[in-house]
């Protein structure tokens, strides 16, 4: 059977896949329909500002990724790699998706709903042909539809109706009296100081039509395949094409060339029509929800399975205990070339050291990512996962701010916080590189070591850090590990790095065979000194001293 994208059925269908043939009138109202619903061809790529696209996020107040964790893993970046044709009501889905996750029963939902895709393309092409229609839009309407706020409509306007009339006697005037034309002008001055004032209300009010007609458009044009996917499509044609109806302009001013042009600025017409269309959106607020979610939700599926057939590694994730972590050949889907790295944690979080540019950082932004991505879909970038359904917390990128006169330290001590705050509840993975860089050595340990050992007892933590002396006091909530690249291929290994390279970088850079040789005489000098410290009295350091001990004898 041919589907028309447009219409829904190919034109002698009559809506059943039963029926062979149609009564002219079906053919007719077919016609009307093609003719009043297709849009535009192609889709203009429109530009819209973060606060826009976080809009609808916002409105629903639930507690989601916070701005810091969402600028430290780059998830602007990932939003726009995701989506890049979407029209502004999948990406609003697609961010709240993102930023407050989804429950179990909706993950298994959303994944029924994308493998039936993936498993019929013909009808994944058709239901994108008709969602085209959304990529018109260019206003965003989520803020207008979920505020639920009546709005003021000014007493003035069931007047303006004497304005034109005014105009017209004046007109009148013109033809008998000799200072006629005065008349004209007191008429003509209202009607100009309304246009000007209202220039910007009214034109922001057309795109909000235009994204609202969209709405209409799309609900109509998928009401018309049927199938069980788009059976809130059906029920809500009929209705959507009523209000798509109304409005629109006057039939009549649409058909004479100039005619909407004139009667905006000599009668008002754009005037009247943007108050009586704003009672209509009030009115019909719930019917517009309605299109808009059901649109949305669908495009974003469409999205989302687009966007897997485009990317060579991915799987269906499992959902474990807050605790439980296993990704196994993970990769970050914003690299060009990403190298597949593994890891299993099980109670306990993780240490991970490693040498200058091994890849620490790009590590942990690939864990958060795709434990966000199985939150959001129910799919991340590896072989396998089994990752847990929780909130993620980062602190990778503090810096100093000469504005707010905030140190670094004092940006770190304000995340440290919010972490620690935020620890369990409820509980999360937390994700730290370069814990507390901004003060000397000996106080970064000591901090460090005291935030993460509380922050491991409520989250699953996963830390990077040069400081090496950190692994064995933390041996105890963290597992260490390390990213090993002496094959040439970098591979997540169980223990601690061994063979630092941050003075032998010193030589590849230029610097001298004296710096070189000065800085590994320091390094020496502090190593014999911090190898072994006295451990403070507490029983997770007692148990370390003991280990020590053991291990020495």
């Amino acid at each position: 059977m041919a589907i028309d994208p447009y219409i829904g059925l190919a034109p002698g269908v009559a809506g059943s896949p039963e029926s062979s043939s149609v009564s002219l009138f079906d053919r007719l109202q077919d016609l009307l329909r093609s003719l009043a619903l297709a849009p535009p061809a192609p889709p203009p790529r429109h530009f819209f500002i973060p606060d826009e696209v976080e809009r609808l996020y916002r409105l629903d107040g639930a507690a989601g990724i916070d701005d810091q964790t969402w600028n430290d893993l780059l998830l602007e970046s990932y939003e726009e790699k995701l989506a890049p044709r979407a029209s502004i009501f999948a990406r609003q889905v697609l961010h709240r998706r993102l930023r407050a996750g989804i429950d179990d029963a909706a993950c298994v939902a959303q994944r029924a709903r994308l493998q039936a895709l993936m498993d019929d393309p013909a009808r994944l092409d058709a239901i994108d042909a008709s969602l085209s229609t959304l990529r018109h839009a260019d206003a965003e309407v989520a803020g207008l539809l979920f505020q639920d706020t009546a709005p003021t409509i000014p007493w003035w306007p069931r007047w303006l109706w004497l304005l034109p009339l005014a105009l017209l006697l004046s007109l009148a005037a013109l033809a008998t009296l000799p200072l006629g034309w005065m008349l004209t002008l007191a008429a003509l001055a209202p009607l100009m100081a309304l246009q000007m004032r209202l220039h910007r209300p009214l034109e922001k009010w057309a795109a909000t039509i235009r994204a609202l007609h969209a709405l209409l458009r799309a609900t109509s044009l998928l009401g018309g395949q049927g199938g069980q996917l788009l059976e809130p499509f059906v029920a809500a044609r009929p209705r959507a094409e009523r209000l798509h109806l109304r409005l629109a302009r006057s039939l009549s001013l649409r058909m004479i060339p100039g005619a909407i042009q004139y009667a905006d600025w000599f009668a008002a017409a754009n005037v009247v029509y943007h108050f009586k269309t704003l009672r209509i959106v009030h009115t019909e607020c719930a019917l517009l929800r309605e299109c808009y979610l059901a649109c949305a939700n669908l495009e974003a599926d469409v999205v989302l399975v687009r966007h897997l057939a485009s990317i060579g590694r991915w799987c269906w994730a499992e959902r474990g205990d807050a605790r439980t972590l296993v990704l196994e050949g993970g990769i970050h889907p914003l690299m060009e070339r990403p190298v597949a790295l593994s890891v299993a944690l099980e109670g306990k979080g993780a240490f991970v050291s490693g040498q200058n540019a091994s890849g620490k950082s790009t590590f942990l932004r690939m864990v958060g990512l795709n434990a966000i991505a199985a939150r959001a879909f129910g799919f991340c970038y590896a072989t396998r996962a089994c990752l847990p359904a929780v909130p993620v917390r980062a602190s990778m990128q503090n810096e100093d701010s000469l504005l707010g006169g905030e140190s670094l330290y004092m940006a770190e001590l304000r995340r440290a916080k919010e972490l620690l705050d935020a620890a369990g509840q409820p509980a999360g993975i937390c994700l730290i590189d370069e814990v507390f860089r901004g003060t000397n050595h000996l106080e970064s340990v000591s901090a460090a070591c005291a935030v993460l050992e509380q922050l491991a007892g409520r989250d699953l933590v996963l830390v990077s850090s040069h400081n090496l002396v950190l692994a064995p006091l933390l041996r105890e909530p963290l597992a260490p590990f390390f990213i090993d690249t002496a094959s040439g291929q970098p591979v997540l290994a169980p223990g601690v790095l061994r063979n630092p390279n941050g003075i032998a970088l010193l030589a590849s850079q230029g610097f001298g065979a004296e710096i070189e040789n000065r800085a590994a005489e320091v390094a020496g000098w502090l190593s014999s000194h911090l190898v072994e410290p006295a451990p403070p009295q507490s029983s997770s350091f007692k148990a370390l001293a003991t280990s020590s001990q053991a291990t020495a004898l």
